[in-house]
């Protein structure tokens, strides 16, 4: 079956890695459709993009803001038109069903339009000044050159959360996409180039974290780095950051809990476990991977929760039927076989799943079985690292407060859900789980583009994504001072009577 060769963009120009070296972007529910043919890009790749950034700078900073945000509402509306095309082209490579990757796009258009109106504000502050005739105002500045580093598994949602403040703030960007899905980022810059984005702004390397994204978090000429992946590999993208006095925004891991009190509404939690556990193939860093279930409404609600679980028709995310995909990868195959041995030697209980799915349909990808473990106790490994697979732990508690212990006692602190109709409980849960997200009668996964987004604990740094939060990560500020006394003023020297 033939396939595209895709180059690198740098400069506004397709051009192929230094080091001559390609890798294929293969379909994770069919391993006979090659998605693509992508750069395996080095340092010295990475060089010529930072160099390509820093030229487009010159002149990108010098767009006025509003007319940056008309760029990227015009990528809003070319998203919009191609969205169904994008969405294949996403569960191609990346597996999750059609509903979901045209909820990714739909993430893209959605981000696009907010920062786009980002550009009419980016508001600073004006202040007294404790001098006479001297003004005094702060002012958001960009950064310069910004260094992206993004995840396989929101593979246009994600970049476009990283891209689109940076570019309305006035920086330029160097983004490195997972080396599993890069074919989105290409058609989301596709986009934004299309939309009248000049050359140089967005420069796009493909290839492995150690060859390319290393080298980009280390580069003398990158101002900022934004990192969204495994909480391992953010350790040492903070590291190296941090080594070099560089702002580093990291979001990472979780391990998210769904509360669920026994006078919830049982059957509104089950669709919400279904979902938060099993949507993109419960690889999420948002994903349910723990449900605690007071003892009250325990025994029905699992049994109702592993018949439902039983009945996820799984397969090519392609087919409008099917309602959970493959894995991405083999490796992440191999990570939920491990963590389901695991949970059988601590003496949870395997209630349905646990298994690859490799006969008939399966033969060509990466599939498991969607896996629901009772008997799970706080501290077992299961209910305390992230598996990133469709595998979910159900914890019995005896009360609320039971319930919100076992919840926090975890690394991680993404997001949480409560499942209840005590408005009490519900605003006690806001306040005391420790987490960036919590969710009342909803689960824990879905995030609005205007909100914060982002975590406490190891799940980051605490920087957020979305919303203003993202603008203050990709400016910094500057303090501006007008005298127009025609004096020599000193400020807490000339005014201290």
């Amino acid at each position: 079956m033939s396939h595209t060769t895709y180059k690198n963009l740098i400069g506004g120009h397709w051009v192929p890695s230094r080091t001559g070296k390609t890798f294929l972007n293969i379909n994770p529910a069919n391993s006979d459709d090659i998605v693509g043919e992508f750069q395996a890009s080095g340092a010295a790749d990475i060089d010529d993009a930072v160099a390509a950034a820093a030229e487009a700078y010159k002149t990108w900073r010098l767009v006025p803001a509003p007319k940056r945000a008309e760029i990227l509402y015009r990528c809003g509306e070319l998203l919009a038109e191609r969205k169904e095309s994008y969405a294949r082209e996403m569960t191609r490579e990346m597996g999750k069903v059609l509903s979901e990757t045209r909820g990714d796009v739909q993430e893209a258009i959605d981000t696009a339009y907010y920062m786009a109106g980002e550009g009419r504000r980016l508001f600073g502050q004006t202040t007294p000044s404790e001098l006479k005739s001297k003004f005094a105002m702060s002012v958001r500045m960009p950064v310069g050159v910004v260094g992206m580093i993004a995840p396989w598994n929101f593979p246009m949602a994600i970049p476009s959360w990283k891209l689109f403040p940076a570019l309305v703030c006035g920086n330029t960007c160097v983004i490195k996409p997972a080396e599993d899905t890069p074919l989105s980022t290409f058609n989301l810059v596709e986009c934004l180039a299309e939309a009248g984005l000049p050359p140089g702004v967005v420069n796009i390397v493909t290839g492995f974290g150690p060859d390319a994204g290393a080298p980009l978090v280390s580069h003398p000429g990158v101002r900022a780095i934004s990192f969204t992946g495994s909480s391992e590999v953010g350790r040492i993208v903070g590291q190296t950051a941090a080594a070099n006095f560089k702002p580093c925004s990291l979001e990472m891991g979780g391990k998210n809990a769904m509360i669920v009190l026994d006078d919830a509404n049982l059957d509104l939690a089950i669709e919400g476990a279904l979902w938060g556990a099993f949507g993109t193939t419960g690889q999420r860093c948002t994903a349910t991977s723990r449900i605690i279930l007071h003892k009250k409404i325990a025994a029905e609600f699992t049994r109702k929760l592993v018949a439902r679980v039983d009945a996820l028709k799984v397969g090519d995310g392609l087919d409008e039927h099917i309602q959970m995909g493959p894995q991405v990868n083999q490796q992440q195959i191999e990570t939920s076989i491990r963590y389901c041995e695991i949970a059988q030697k601590e003496g949870a209980k395997l209630l349905t799943g646990g298994s690859v799915l490799e006969d008939g349909v399966y033969d060509k990808g990466h599939f498991f079985a969607p896996t629901v473990f009772g008997n799970v106790k706080p501290n077992m490994r299961i209910a305390q690292e992230e598996v990133f697979g469709p595998v979910v732990s159900l914890i019995e508690v005896e009360s609320y407060e039971e319930a919100l212990e076992a919840a926090n006692g975890i690394q991680y602190g993404l997001s949480t859900a409560l499942y209840s109709r005590d408005v009490n409980k519900a605003f006690q849960a806001m306040r005391d789980l420790e987490a960036g997200i919590t969710y009342i009668n909803a689960p824990t996964i879905g995030a609005e583009v205007h909100l914060p987004f982002g975590g406490v604990k190891q799940t980051g740094n605490g920087h957020r994504e979305g919303g203003t939060g993202a603008l203050d990560f990709y400016t910094t500020w500057k303090a501006v001072y007008v005298d127009f006394s025609d004096t020599l003023q000193r400020a807490q020297i000339d005014n201290a009577d």
